[in-house]
């Protein structure tokens, strides 16, 4: 290929190159205003640099004037260098959120001494090809398996992209390499007419390979945003959950509420259970004589009671005001007085300090996939028939 066509072909690959690179530029810069992630900030910034960078050389190469090659070489290893670093900077700000590789002033510093060192040493375009894209190649193959080893999830894109990235500007700073190279110096002045075409048409990788980049970091932000929602959708579910069994609590005694009642029977409807309805007897007395607090004892004293008398599975509910109910799966008519016996031992006299806590209890059987509103409305009525017997209260 004579330099007639690597004009043209350079040409048409810069300008391919500059339109990717604006394109990559507004797309980031829109994203950022709309989404407030951090790493979308310094990405942005990364491709407005790079499309300085790319706009200074088009520039340059259009004007052909050599006198501008040290104000050029500045804006573009500056406008490169920035894009590569912040380009660092937006992924480790993703995987380790509030940490920065650099500070602000830092990469400032760095990017201007660094930039206005090769403007003032390097006097050619192939030498200052040479040196940036080995700082670009060794840069983006470092940071993509620095990536590589955090194995964060959902970077295989961004990685892909730096690493092919990486290695199309070590590429470059070769093929500059042999366009130095002297005529006589074979075999690798054999290679310089290629290396020019690789030249030439160079920013047509890059593009390929800076579109891998942008497909790598949109595609780890959308990742993150997803975990990000999934997480929130667990916190909440668990925050429901917790807010549904404190709702389900009664905060005096520590049993559960009416409101479980529910979810109880479809757990014990298919195996059957027995329904025992608990009322504390002249509990208003209890509250009028001995005052509330006596009374807020009396139940929480009847409610450890139950809860020490019968077994850990079955279920103790505050049915309301002083009325208990025991849902007991499994238990026969014998069990559940047994265990009566227990409670009535366990409140007897000095269980609350002189204060008398009796109770009247009614039974009831639910059969295996039998009527709860039936079983507990029958226990409801024998615990009133209990309570208005001529005998000793239990």
């Amino acid at each position: 290929m004579d330099e007639g066509q690597q004009l043209l072909l350079w040409r048409w690959s810069t300008i391919v190159q500059l339109s990717s690179v604006a394109m990559a530029a507004a797309f980031f810069a829109l994203l950022a205003r709309s989404n407030r992630r951090p790493e979308l900030k310094w990405w942005a910034r990364a491709w407005a640099f790079n499309l300085l960078a790319i706009l200074v050389t088009s520039l340059f190469w259009a004007l052909q004037s050599a006198a501008w090659l040290p104000v050029v070489s500045l804006l573009y290893v500056g406008g490169k260098t920035a894009f590569v670093l912040l380009l660092m900077q937006g992924a480790w700000t993703m995987i380790r959120p509030g940490v920065r590789l650099f500070t602000t002033r830092a990469l400032t510093i760095g990017v201007g001494v660094y930039a206005v060192a090769v403007a003032a040493i390097l006097r050619d375009v192939a030498s200052v090809g040479i040196a940036q894209h080995t700082l670009l190649g060794v840069a983006f193959m470092a940071f993509a398996i620095v990536l590589l080893r955090s194995r964060t999830y959902g970077l295989t894109w961004l990685i892909a992209g730096l690493a092919l990235r990486g290695i199309i500007a070590l590429a470059e700073a070769a093929a500059y390499i042999l366009l130095l190279a002297e005529p006589s110096a074979r075999p690798l002045a054999d290679w310089a007419p290629l290396a020019g075409s690789f030249v030439s048409a160079s920013s047509s990788f890059d593009t390929a390979a800076e579109w891998l980049i942008v497909l790598g970091c949109v595609l780890a932000v959308s990742e993150r945003g997803r975990r990000q929602l999934e997480n929130a959708n667990q916190e909440l579910i668990s925050a429901h959950e917790n807010l549904r069994r404190l709702a389900d609590r009664d905060a005096l005694t520590g049993t559960v509420n009416r409101r479980a009642l529910r979810d109880i029977f479809n757990d014990v409807q298919a195996v059957g259970a027995m329904l025992l309805f608990f009322d504390l007897d002249d509990f208003k007395k209890i509250n009028d004589v001995h005052g509330h607090a006596a009374g807020d004892t009396c139940l929480k004293l009847f409610a450890n009671a139950l809860r020490e008398s019968f077994r850990p599975d079955d279920h103790v509910v505050r049915y309301g005001g002083d009325e208990f109910l025991v849902i007991a799966p499994g238990l026969d008519d014998g069990g559940a007085r047994a265990r009566v016996e227990d409670l009535t031992e366990i409140m007897g006299p000095g269980a609350a300090d002189g204060i008398s806590c009796g109770f009247s209890v009614g039974m009831s059987e639910l059969a295996p996939g039998g009527s709860p509103e039936a079983a507990l409305q029958i226990a409801d009525q024998n615990m009133y028939k209990a309570k208005h017997q001529e005998r000793p209260k239990e």
